[in-house]
């Protein structure tokens, strides 16, 4: 339970720096995963958890009967309004721009739904609530704002690789993922990457802990 502060990763012997010590191993493995990309707005961190919430089937619970809001436009953000939609009374679905990217068949589902309307072309601009939410600023493509009374804000705007202690180390993508096979080497020999932090299409529990025994299997072939 120690945070990494620094790493090397040149050479035969590799060296971790922890805020406690130091420690030095021929093999690593990053295992470092992927965390939810936030809106970056006002409010968004003090009301986090208080309102803000990035999983829609953690939380959705707490939101029985309520108005809620998601924000996104892809797959995730479909998915978690037609999960909402099921146990809150209104489900508005915000997104920046005048299409969805999410599948057709999501998208003809969420329009079935009674309770969920879309609001186009609209971004969110802060969160209001004091130690609670209360609600969205908004701006629509015209510059207008307006203001949306809900209790619960789910955000669906994608993940971001937990990588930045590895940048100019490893190869990566421009995502920030770091490139490897299904071997799990990286660019420079003795550092393996399994996980949501390796570039790969499909992130999921299973694909982790495949990732996970494939990287040992290929340590223990060296």
């Amino acid at each position: 339970n120690e945070n990494v502060t620094e790493v090397e990763l040149d050479g035969e012997v590799k060296t971790v720096t922890t805020e406690k010590g130091q420690y030095t191993t021929k093999n690593i493995i990053i295992a470092t995963g992927a965390s939810h990309a936030k809106l970056g707005v006002a409010g968004e961190d003090e009301l986090a958890g208080m309102g803000v919430s990035y999983c829609a089937t953690c939380d959705v619970a707490f939101y029985k009967g309520c108005e809620v809001a998601v924000v996104g436009g892809g797959d995730v953000a479909a998915e978690d309004a037609i999960f909402l939609a099921r146990t809150c009374s209104k489900v508005y679905l915000i997104h920046r721009r005048d299409t969805l990217r999410a599948a057709d068949s999501l998208q003809k589902q969420l329009k079935e739904l009674p309770n969920v309307e879309i609001i186009w072309n609209t971004t969110v601009e802060s969160l209001e609530g004091d130690g609670e939410l209360t609600g969205l600023v908004l701006k629509d493509a015209s510059g207008e704002t307006s203001n949306l009374a809900v209790e619960g804000l789910f955000v669906a705007v994608g993940i971001n690789p937990v990588t930045r202690l590895f940048g100019g180390k490893v190869d990566m993508n421009e995502k920030g993922y770091i490139i490897a096979g299904e071997d799990c080497r990286t660019s420079v020999p003795g550092v393996f990457v399994a996980g949501d932090a390796r570039a790969k299409v499909l992130r999921q529990i299973v694909t982790a802990v495949a990732d996970g025994a494939n990287a040992v299997e290929s340590i223990k072939g060296l």
